[in-house]
């Protein structure tokens, strides 16, 4: 029989483009998930890898979507987050993230915004971690507003960031009302960029986006 219709046949041959994850990013990222367990990490030692990128056993399924957890959550708080800017330079907001990719978060931003100092206060941990212009992370217990103003406090006023002071909601309400003209009026591809799950998040729960979803073409015309 034909060698190549032999590892099409079998389930653990990955033929094509490889899907999955490899062992190295398994044992890397699976720890920041709120679920892991020192377990986890022996089954993954005793896998052949080709399970994990196939997702050929129940464990694997369950690893690899405990990996996809990580990632979605990661991703979501850097596009939802809703951050304000002050005089000092620094950028604030508030995220929700019960795994542990804070680091991540404000390793983006900080890619952004190198020049400051950014906060995320984090619902689910009660606590504020923050990143400077060095790009070292530290953990706070205490409320956003007290840490803004504490490292506000030694930092000169800033003409620059004066004139970039910006509220997050008149941006957004001006770029949704840019993409409901009738040339690009697209409600299906509006909800599924924003799933119903992103409206639980702090930046979204009173985001304008929730009344621009539903609003009707008509309602941007009068």
């Amino acid at each position: 029989m034909n060698e190549d219709i032999v590892k099409k046949r079998d389930p653990l041959v990955v033929v094509g483009c490889a899907k999955g994850y490899t062992k190295d990013e398994l044992l890397s990222n699976l720890p920041r998930h709120c679920k892991f367990s020192p377990l986890l990490i022996k089954q993954i030692n005793l896998t052949p890898e080709v399970i994990f990128r196939n997702s050929g056993t129940p464990m694997a399924k369950k690893i690899n979507r405990m990996m996809r957890e990580v990632s979605t959550e990661a991703y979501r708080a850097k596009q939802f987050t809703r951050t304000e800017i002050n005089n000092r330079g620094v950028l604030f907001g508030v995220v929700m993230l019960k795994h542990r990719v804070v680091d991540r978060v404000l390793e983006y931003f900080h890619e952004r915004w190198p020049q400051c100092i950014i906060c995320l206060y984090n619902e689910y941990t009660k606590k504020t971690i923050l990143i400077d212009e060095r790009g070292i992370i530290q953990e706070i217990v205490l409320p956003l507003k007290e840490v803004v103003e504490k490292v506000s406090e030694n930092r000169p006023m800033i003409p620059y960031f004066e004139d970039i002071q910006f509220s997050g909601k008149e941006i957004f309400k001006t770029l949704y009302k840019s993409q409901f003209i009738s040339e690009r009026e697209n409600h299906p591809y509006f909800k599924k960029m924003i799933p119903d799950k992103c409206f639980n998040l702090p930046g979204m729960r009173k985001g304008i986006e929730r009344r621009f979803r539903y609003k009707k073409l008509d309602d941007f015309t009068r």
